[in-house]
């Protein structure tokens, strides 16, 4: 790209990413997002979004992201639809490569979310994406009147679950505790489904297959180490995220688990980086949260500019 450095960079998408992309645009800053190959982040993954306000009738996850793409798009977001390698936050102006290209840019808002944690036990590796998914409304139909295996304990596994018996004639959700983080409307509703079986104090030790794909688990009891076996030929593992931030190589303050840390409003430990969704987001983890950090961090990075750079 030259010596052509751009105001701000968005490196992810997402409500965060495209909220950011729609106020640096208005702010008239010309931002250009890298979306990412799987642009739109987890909410491309979700079938009904109920909970964020102005959808009365509810909305489905990936016509949310259309939406805010083409609104942010009309105010002047540039988008492409590529990943991030790397970034050298080491100098001014930044420096972002993306399909081996040199981007030049004076601020960075990082919206790159987090990614689902698989279990990684044995038989987990040769079964993904022959039977064990962490995307219930990607893969679920696939299983119509079989019986489905979730694993997890907080509100994606119940809502994994409960979408599920749509399709499945029976899901199991196991838990290795008998305590749940899910909100107590998320798990009544699946406490009370009559397709669904909650056992707690289960944990998949070991994935059982064939030729044609999964058949089933051995379950442990963590309290005592016993095993039973289980016949299932779907699963879908909900167990929690990874924040998506190996890219930056360490150049950003992280906590323990690898989440950005916001050192003054949204700003992270290198001035003019900026981060908003999911990667920062240890607490709440929705779409609403979500795009008002993608807002903040809007404000923050243009009147940052203002202050440093115009």
């Amino acid at each position: 790209m030259g010596d052509n450095v751009r105001n701000v960079i968005i490196i992810g998408s997402g409500p965060a990413g495209y909220t950011a992309g729609l106020y640096t645009a208005r702010a008239m800053l010309e931002p250009l997002m890298f979306a990412g190959y799987m642009s739109g982040g987890q909410l491309m993954l979700t079938s009904d979004i109920e909970n964020f306000p102005g959808y009365p009738e509810g909305i489905g996850g990936p016509e949310m992201m259309m939406q805010l793409r083409e609104q942010s798009e009309r105010f002047g977001l540039e988008v492409q639809d590529r990943n991030v390698e790397k970034v050298d936050l080491s100098t001014r102006p930044f420096k972002v490569w993306s399909e081996g290209e040199e981007y030049l840019t004076d601020s960075i808002i990082i919206c790159t979310g987090a990614e689902s944690i698989w279990l990684g036990v044995e038989g987990e590796d040769e079964q993904k994406g022959r039977g064990i998914s962490t995307c219930a409304t990607c893969d679920g139909a696939f299983f119509k009147d079989e019986e489905i295996l979730v694993v997890g304990g907080g509100d994606s596994a119940m809502e994994e679950a409960t979408f599920l018996t749509r399709f499945a004639s029976k899901v199991t959700l196991v838990h290795r505790r008998d305590v749940f983080r899910a909100s107590k409307v998320m798990y009544d509703r699946a406490v009370a489904h009559e397709k669904i079986e909650i056992r707690t104090f289960r944990q998949v030790k070991k994935w059982l297959s064939d030729e044609k794909g999964l058949t089933g688990a051995i379950l442990e009891d963590p309290r005592d180490g016993s095993q039973e076996e289980i016949s299932v030929t779907g699963a879908f593992i909900a167990i929690g995220h990874t924040p998506i931030t190996g890219f930056l190589e360490g150049q950003l303050e992280t906590d323990n688990e690898g989440y950005l840390i916001h050192k003054e409003h949204t700003m992270t430990s290198i001035p003019g980086v900026f981060a908003a969704g999911d990667v920062v987001d240890t607490r709440y983890k929705q779409a609403i949260t979500a795009a008002g950090l993608g807002c903040q961090a809007a404000i923050d990075c243009e009147r940052w500019l203002e202050e440093n750079l115009h």
